[in-house]
């Protein structure tokens, strides 16, 4: 049995599935991000599978949007943990039901 494109989608999706569960139901900002970076990883195993059984052998497209994918995701990762650091600093607390600091 080999592993087919429909393979790559299915474990994509799951990863996807589970990011979103976590982003969502997670109450610590910490497990928040991890969510929002599983899901980036499915997505990029996505454009990964789809470069390399849709596309020719030379096209790096897939590859590409990777690239600008974890350089954003990265970026994202050091700003929300600089926040959370400044959030706890602040309110002694990374709980995100229990942030109110944009309230009047």
């Amino acid at each position: 049995m080999a592993i087919e494109l429909e393979h790559y989608l299915a474990l994509g999706a799951l990863l996807f599935a589970i990011g979103l569960y976590m982003a969502l139901a997670k109450r610590n900002f910490v497990g928040v991000l991890m969510g929002i970076e599983l899901m980036f990883n499915a997505v990029n195993l996505t454009f990964i599978a789809f470069s390399r059984f849709v596309s020719p052998a030379t096209d790096v497209t897939g590859h590409v949007f990777v690239v600008f994918v974890i350089t954003v995701a990265a970026a994202e990762a050091a700003v929300a943990l600089a926040l959370a650091m400044l959030v706890y600093r602040n309110r002694e607390t990374i709980d995100v039901d229990r942030m109110d600091l944009l309230k009047w």
